[in-house]
């Protein structure tokens, strides 16, 4: 579940008045299961989001509810904090220690959650088997999407169960649409036609300051495009940022739903390696 959806949750809950207990990471150190800043709601009957499973959960579940039902009023609950060693103390082998902190939902709990950026910002050209089975994987990872295709007839019909950072366009000039994107977005380009998918990669490659472009296809379809590009004038440099064929190297398979894993296991290995080198800056 990603931070906007929990948050909704959270929103829902306040307004239907039901009470819940807050449970956050308020501190940590070392090899943890989830980090300061993690959030889980638990209510009497339901649990939203997870501080990371096991035993530690499953304890602090039982000690939400248990606050719960000694609550006499809404204000009778002061935050309550519990320091966990997980080695010593769940015979956890994460070996890094945590404090948790419970308190009641409220608007002013709710505000102040961190508001953390999203992992990536992508614009998906495509919305194919493939398109479709990227998006199915990309509906509980915190990233922000821009999901385009000139067909309105192959997105879903129900769309009440995509999340809120997925946004739908139907588009009758998709390689427009890359002018839209924020600087520093990452691209995946797979429609339906091969003339379309080179318009759109031109342009993406002439605006420039995108962050990472994956082009679905073989490597014979890489040289076709690269002989295309350089006769338009794109430089070599330019032309050797496409990533094509996709998808993270070792993962064999053309079901739709293995080049998705695939595809998504790269787009989540670009974020680590920036990372990695800024902290190398």
């Amino acid at each position: 579940m990603t931070p906007a959806a929990l948050r909704a949750i959270a929103t829902r809950w306040l307004a239907e008045h039901r009470p819940a207990i807050d449970v956050s990471v308020f501190e940590h150190r070392g090899s943890v299961p989830r980090q300061t800043g993690t959030h889980m709601l638990v209510s009497a009957v339901e649990v939203a989001g997870t501080i990371g499973g096991g035993h530690l959960e499953l304890r602090t579940i039982a000690q939400a509810r248990q606050l719960l039902a000694e609550l006499d009023t809404a204000q009778a609950l002061a935050p309550v904090d519990q320091h966990y060693a997980l080695g010593p103390s769940l015979g956890q082998c994460c070996g890094g220690s945590l404090t948790l902190r419970h308190r009641l939902l409220s608007p002013a709990s709710l505000a102040a959650w961190p508001i953390t950026p999203p992992r990536f910002t992508l614009q998906l050209h495509g919305a194919g088997h493939v398109g479709r089975a990227i998006v199915k994987l990309l509906a509980d990872i915190d990233c922000q999407v821009s999901w385009i295709d000139e067909r309105n007839s192959e997105f879903p019909v129900d769309r009440s169960h995509l999340p809120p950072h997925i946004d739908i366009v139907t588009s009758d000039t998709p390689e427009a649409d890359v002018a839209d994107a924020a600087p520093g977005s990452v691209y995946l380009v797979l429609t339906h036609s091969h003339d379309l998918d080179l318009r759109i990669t031109e342009a993406i490659l002439r605006r420039g300051d995108f962050a990472w472009l994956g082009l679905i296809g073989s490597a014979t379809k890489r040289a076709r495009f690269v002989h295309r590009f350089e006769q338009r004038g794109i430089t070599p440099e330019q032309v050797a940022r496409i990533t094509c064929p996709i998808g993270l190297p070792g993962i064999e398979g053309k079901e739709p739903a293995v080049i998705a894993v695939a595809v998504v296991a790269q787009l989540l290995g670009l974020q680590t390696r920036a990372s990695h080198e800024n902290l190398l800056v």
